[in-house]
């Protein structure tokens, strides 16, 4: 198969976040709203300037349609689409589609969510196969991430210790980023004093659920070019569906990963050695052990010597989730890591700055049913 190269067509040239938490008396399309609003003026263009909208849906509570957004925000743009599952990159990537494709020029990316305050809850099956999964149990990530877990135990002799330096280094980070809910301090000794919620992983393992809304404005390069907003252009882009779930050999340890990294790196033309910094969408902490090395920062079942060694924490070789990630910056569906990743490209990011960040990589997956990664650079 040929693949068609994206490579700087498009730029980032805005992004809008609100607060993160607990935001009652708002609903999730009124986040995401807000988002929007923040997210154009930080690109400095008008909303009659947008002919695309891009937004999630919210299975809850049936929010996040883009015809609900859209009349929120008083837009009729050319191109409108929601996704189920709208993870940053896979709504970055739909985007970038549509611009290439000249179904539109400008196009807003979307999602807010209100899901703290309504409490939902996310104790049921996902995906196909998630009936069958919910027999054994495991109606939530945890259970079967708990397994893949022990599954890199088994194979590589991977510790907890080693796994806990994930979230330590997240923390870490967070102490740093005014936006994340958990900011107070948190060591390996205090990791693993935590008691289990699915052994082996505790509380600091899991993503909290929250409410919070991010957008992100999305053009051509002809254009950024043109814009006093810096761009942040996007050079590559892959996915891979595993949607034959336990069908698929060795599904625990997600090895399609690595058919999204081998793409990506085709594509863009670029390396691991070239990344300055990452973003893995972590609904758990192993999808950052499985990230590193399925995307060949480091060989299979060294993950964990890798963070232990402190490669991910501030000062570290390699950055990762420098917002603290989901783990202790807010739950959003990696929307938060990809308007993390620019905001540092662009050098906004204060105390915790990476000096000379100029290439990011963003992964994310849906479980164990598909990932999606992108490739950003300040370059085009």
């Amino acid at each position: 198969m040929t693949l068609v190269s994206v490579r700087g067509a498009t730029a980032i040239i805005g992004v809008g976040t609100t607060e993160q938490g607990e935001l009652p008396g708002k609903t999730a399309n009124e986040i995401a709203a807000d988002a929007v609003k923040s997210a154009l003026a930080n690109a400095g263009v008008g909303k009659e300037e947008v002919d695309g909208l891009i937004t999630c849906r919210s299975e809850e509570t049936g929010e996040g349609v883009d015809e609900q957004i859209g009349h929120l925000l008083g837009i009729n743009p050319k191109f409108g689409a929601t996704l189920e599952y709208g993870t940053s990159n896979f709504s970055l990537h739909l985007g970038v589609m549509a611009i290439v494709t000249g179904l539109a020029s400008t196009v807003v990316l979307t999602y807010g969510t209100n899901q703290r305050s309504v409490r939902t809850d996310f104790g049921g099956p996902v995906g196909g196969g998630g009936e069958w999964a919910a027999l054994a149990g495991l109606v939530h990530v945890a259970g079967p991430a708990a397994m893949a877990f022990r599954r890199h135990q088994h194979l590589y002799g991977t510790t907890e210790e080693q796994l806990g330096w994930v979230s330590v280094a997240q923390r870490e980070w967070a102490r740093m980023n005014p936006l994340a809910i958990f900011r107070q301090p948190l060591t390996i000794d205090q990791y693993l004093a935590e008691p289990y919620v699915v052994a082996p992983l505790r509380r600091a393992d899991l993503t909290m659920i929250s409410d919070g809304g991010a957008a992100i404005v999305l053009t051509d390069s002809g254009r950024a070019s043109r814009l006093h907003a810096k761009p942040v252009y996007v050079l590559g882009m892959a996915e891979q569906s595993a949607f034959r779930a336990g069908q698929n050999a060795d599904n625990l340890m997600r090895p399609w990963l690595g058919d999204v990294a081998a793409r990506l790196w085709e594509s863009s033309r670029l390396a691991p050695s070239d990344v300055d910094i990452l973003y893995v969408q972590d609904a758990t902490s192993v999808w950052v052990l499985q990230m590193l090395e399925w995307f060949g920062f480091c060989g299979l079942g060294e993950g964990g010597p890798f963070v232990a060694e402190g490669r991910t924490r501030p000062g570290g070789s390699l950055p990762v989730n420098t917002n603290g990630g989901q783990l202790s910056e807010s739950y959003m569906w990696g929307w938060l890591h990809l308007c993390e990743a620019v905001r540092q490209l662009r050098g906004e990011c204060g105390i915790r700055q990476v000096r000379h960040a100029e290439v990011a990589l963003d992964c994310s997956s849906h479980d164990f049913l598909k990932g999606a990664a992108s490739i950003l650079s300040v370059h085009q």
